[in-house]
């Protein structure tokens, strides 16, 4: 509905110009006498005019309330195909989650990276159950797990195996992969950042390409994810190329003091020293390695978001202090992740709302996925397609003032009444369509956000929350706009007598004659 919105604004726009530059050609030289004819008329208006004003009022009301002002919470429910993948992912978020406090959010990031084929970061301090998320995704998926902790003095053999003693025999410089990270469909790396040169160059191909170089052959590896940990971000440069590998990143902090208290409760009942434990497998690893290939093919990615996306990467790049640098591989990884977050979420379109994903893939520091994150609420409380239907409207009402006799130069002759009837329908559409859209959403309390499989509950009550007087500001200009809109169709249908739509809509009147006498 995004892209016909867009569609139609830009339409209602184009005609709005036309119209402007028409009534320009026909006012140029006759602004004194309009406004010389609007005082006169002011003072001889008689009861019959009234009885006129009174009666397109009326009808304009009725027409106002010919349809329900708000939507229903079940008309944007139905949006939101609950699919089988989607409800398998809510299943295996849940079992995850299980003993785990306030860590909603890096359980859903964990498996969406999982779905892409992405790896996830995770940034804090020891003891935060970082190491305990991926040994749970490796149960929940089913694959061969790997684990190892990092120092400055890690070998190479840590990682990818030892050597070949009888390929060294034979003078092949090849290692025994079995059971170490080349053979892992999941893998956990905690202090990541302690690779040293040895190390990287392995790791990174293994990372990006998927491929391992043992001796003279280059091998593919079954890798899904990584899981990587730090207590810090990387301190050298070269290290930076490893850090972009990971395309999802987050900051896992200590439990808030109503966390602790459940934690405290957790653990008096032995819930945080049991092994964690899988009875079903809710998603199979061809769900994790099918979904987003399945998801570029069905998932539409609008041209409004597209656009959106751009605008926030050249903010971040430009307009903030320090600047956050994305790169074109993060940037196009990033349509790719939203993608495969819509499909999972049983979506066949990206919504807006899956924008907010965002903060965790974008942001190069700490503190800029908050950047990140009020940049798309900001942007998702605004709504340019009104100044564009404002805009709109001002053309039409130029030329519905023609088209009723009451412009110089004008008269129905001047204008084709049915195309401007026409015209007019389609902004009132347009305008329905916002007015239904906004009240749904409030209504329902953001249905949209709270059915998202990967937007926590803390992160959808602060979306919710921060959204919600700006969308109901915006539901009130929408429905002023359709009124006066409303007004300008009951003029055309009766149509009323010169002079009438001027005094039902004075404001738009001047607006009006000032854009002609700036010209």
């Amino acid at each position: 509905m995004a892209v016909a919105c867009a569609r139609t604004c830009a339409n209602a726009r184009r005609q709005g110009r036309e119209g402007c530059r028409r009534a320009i050609r026909c006012n140029r030289t006759a602004v004194g006498p309009l406004r010389a004819k609007k005082a006169g008329e002011a003072e001889v208006a008689d009861d019959a005019m009234m009885q006129e004003l009174a009666q397109l009022k009326q009808r304009a009301e009725e027409m106002f309330k010919a349809e329900p002002d708000v939507g229903t919470y079940e008309k944007e429910e139905l949006s939101l195909d609950q699919s089988e993948l989607s409800e398998n992912v809510r299943k295996t978020c849940e079992m995850i989650e299980k003993g785990l406090i306030e860590r909603d959010t890096e359980v859903r990031l964990m498996i969406l990276a999982a779905l892409c084929g992405e790896h996830l970061l995770l940034l804090g301090p020891p003891g935060t159950a970082k190491s305990e998320l991926g040994r749970r995704l490796s149960a929940a998926c089913g694959g061969r797990f790997f684990e190892r902790l990092l120092t400055r003095f890690s070998v190479p053999e840590e990682l990818f195996g030892p050597l070949s003693m009888k390929g060294l025999e034979n003078d092949q410089y090849v290692r025994q992969v079995d059971g170490y990270l080349p053979t892992a469909e999941v893998a956990f790396i905690d202090e990541i950042f302690k690779a040293n040169s040895a190390i990287l160059n392995s790791l990174l191909t293994l990372l990006n390409e998927r491929l391992f170089d043992n001796g003279k052959e280059r091998v593919p590896v079954p890798l899904l994810c990584m899981v990587g940990a730090s207590n810090e971000l990387p301190e050298s440069e070269e290290l930076d190329a490893l850090y972009d590998r990971f395309l999802i990143r987050k900051e896992v902090n200590q439990c808030s003091a109503k966390g602790l208290r459940d934690l405290a409760v957790l653990a008096s009942t032995g819930g945080t020293s049991g092994n964690f434990s899988v009875t079903e497998r809710f998603l199979s690893l061809d769900d994790y390695r099918g979904s987003m290939g399945k998801a570029i093919q069905a998932v539409e990615f609008g041209d409004e978001l597209i656009d959106m996306l751009i605008e926030m990467r050249q903010y971040l790049q430009e307009k903030c202090e320090p600047p956050i640098y994305i790169s074109d591989r993060r940037f196009t990884k990033a349509i790719t992740l939203l993608q495969t977050a819509a499909y999972a979420n049983g979506a066949t379109s990206v919504s807006k709302y899956d924008l907010l994903l965002l903060e965790h893939v974008l942001g190069q520091r700490p503190g800029d996925e908050a950047k990140v994150r009020q940049w798309v609420l900001d942007r998702l409380g605004t709504d340019p397609g009104l100044l564009q239907a404002e805009l709109a409207f001002l053309g039409l009402f130029g030329r519905g003032c023609r088209a009723l006799g009451s412009a110089p130069g004008g008269g129905a002759a001047s204008e084709d009444l049915q195309e401007l009837k026409s015209d007019v329908d389609e902004l009132v559409q347009e305008l329905r369509s916002k007015q239904q859209e906004l009240g749904s959403t409030l209504e329902g309390e953001f249905p949209l956000l709270r059915g998202n499989v990967w937007l926590g509950a803390n992160s959808v009550a602060g979306a919710a929350q921060n959204l919600g007087p700006a969308l109901r500001e915006n539901k009130l200009k929408v429905e002023s706009l359709l009124n006066e809109v409303l007004v300008l169709h009951s003029c055309l249908e009766m149509p009323a007598h010169p002079g009438v739509l001027e005094k039902l809509l004075p404001k738009r009147l001047k607006q009006y004659e000032k854009g002609i006498s700036q010209q």
